[in-house]
């Protein structure tokens, strides 16, 4: 029944993922690229599919406001900024909090003036003049 739905020929790669040891099975209309090259589309393909999930539990893309492609493109853009900033924050303040946890604290005490890193360490910077050259002050009109 699949050759009726789809008549073109089809190539089955079979792949070894050593680091989980599993064996992958990939059906490809790609006939000029190599067995390893497709597989790591695939891997791509799914690392994109997840973070994409990601965003859709986590930045709270449950529905589209509004339904022209310039809408949905720009609350796509927005969601991908948010992780990013986020994800930037995790990394340069090197907390072990997950992405989401951050979100949440964040999300609860948005509009107060505690400093990020004690807001998500519950603890005072011991070297302020480390992070105070990039770190603009918002509240200082």
């Amino acid at each position: 029944e699949s050759s009726q739905r789809y008549p073109e020929k089809l190539r089955r790669v079979k792949y070894y993922d050593a680091e989980h040891d599993r064996h992958l099975v990939f059906l490809s209309n790609q006939f000029d690229i190599t067995a390893l090259m497709i597989a790591e589309l695939y891997r791509n393909r799914w690392k994109i599919e997840l973070f994409f999930k990601w965003i859709k539990q986590h930045l709270k893309i449950k529905a589209f406001f509004c339904t022209s492609a310039n809408a949905v493109k720009t609350q796509v853009w927005i969601a991908i900024s948010a992780y990013i900033l986020v994800a930037i924050v995790k990394k340069r303040l090197n907390i072990d909090l997950t992405l989401y946890t951050i979100l949440q604290i964040i999300s609860v005490s948005l509009f107060e003036k505690v400093p990020i890193y004690q807001l998500l360490t519950g603890t005072e910077n011991n070297n302020p003049e480390e992070w105070s050259p990039n770190q603009l002050n918002l509240w200082n009109f």
